[in-house]
């Protein structure tokens, strides 16, 4: 399962996909700016998260080059690790839980598991891929313990996720698979938010996600509609939103990222961010790396994406962080797979290799 495409076409096809992060994400920064500039807002926030994103990314592809299974190994500890011990990454006066917001532990843990996955696929020997699928599994049940339902659920479709993804000879349909369902996601909040869905299934869904967070989703909808095309401005949720305001220990977020995106950067700024999105997509689908590692990348990131549709994980740098940290692993090219695969090349050429 491993990609059969020689070096050159592999170079081709990453400098493809480089170019459109570059653009999506270059765009994403700009918008931001156009945005505040319009409504005075504060866009250090969305700069902050792209410019995490793109770190993420870089180190991740620097990282998964040089040691494409201890890398992604490392990755996933350190993941873990953060969630236990490091309790103040949270904004505000609650501090309840670690990180201080189930969303942001949920995304972390679900990342780690895929970072684990991703190094079990890379991982040439089976006691150490079995050790690895393992990790993946502790990382879960470490999700149950923390009492992160929704980290539990989805490091559990993750795993299961990943093994499916051994059986799967071409990426593409499982690549669309995972864009339909992070759209369809986003279709049943902003449902949700529009009150559109009624009857026993909303009456549900208020039970677990609580009115309160469905009353904000319901203002930045409001607020969408008042500007759809730049949006009130970012970070001015807090101060526009009656039911934010009412709240006494509120951070000013919808908690939902598409509609907190579309109240504050308007209808662009929802496409950018679907853009940036797909983009991630987009470059597993490319990447010479084998379909499970690319599939299993995927599924942690669409994961997140829906975590960050009903939550506030987004507004954690760990979580952007680590996001394009596993992108990152899972579309680089490991040096000593390129190496032998030069010296197939030319000793089948009949060269002689440099020294």
């Amino acid at each position: 399962m491993a990609s059969a495409v020689g070096p050159s076409e592999d170079g081709d096809r990453r400098n493809v996909s480089d170019a459109a992060g570059v653009v999506v994400l270059g765009a994403c920064a700009t918008w931001s700016l156009v945005s505040a500039a319009v409504h005075g807002g504060r866009p250090e926030g969305v700069l902050l998260a792209i410019l995490a994103v793109a770190a993420g990314y870089a180190a991740g592809r620097i990282g998964g080059a040089l040691l494409p299974v201890a890398a992604p190994c490392a990755g996933a500890l350190a993941g873990v690790g953060l969630t236990l011990t490091v309790p103040h990454l949270a904004p505000g006066p609650q501090i309840v839980t670690p990180l201080g917001h189930a969303g942001a532990t949920a995304a972390v843990l679900t990342l780690s598991a895929g970072a684990a996955c991703c190094a079990a696929w890379a991982a040439s020997a089976t006691a150490l891929r079995l050790a690895l699928r393992a990790l993946a599994a502790a990382i879960a049940v470490t999700a149950a313990v923390l009492g992160s339902t929704s980290g539990f659920v989805a490091c559990t479709a993750v795993v299961l996720c990943s093994l499916a993804a051994g059986h799967m000879h071409h990426r593409g349909l499982g690549i669309a698979g995972l864009a339909v369902a992070a759209t369809a996601v986003s279709g049943l909040i902003l449902a949700v938010a529009g009150s559109a869905v009624r009857g026993g299934f909303a009456s549900w869904l208020e039970g677990q996600l609580t009115a309160h967070r469905i009353q904000l989703w319901r203002d930045a909808l409001h607020l969408a509609r008042e500007d759809p095309g730049l949006g009130v401005g970012p970070a001015r949720f807090g101060e526009l939103s009656a039911t934010a305001t009412e709240t006494l220990l509120s951070d000013g977020k919808p908690h939902s990222a598409p509609l907190q995106v579309a109240a504050e950067q308007g209808a662009v700024g929802v496409i950018l961010l679907a853009a940036a999105f797909c983009w991630m997509l987009f470059a597993l689908w490319r990447t010479a790396r084998p379909t499970p590692v690319a599939l299993t990348a995927g599924a942690a990131l669409t994961a997140v994406a829906a975590i960050a549709a009903v939550g506030n994980a987004l507004s954690f740098t760990s979580v952007s962080v680590g996001a394009g940290l596993l992108a990152g692993l899972a579309t680089a090219r490991p040096l000593a797979d390129g190496s032998a695969r030069r010296e197939i090349d030319v000793r089948a050429r009949g060269d002689r290799l440099a020294p």
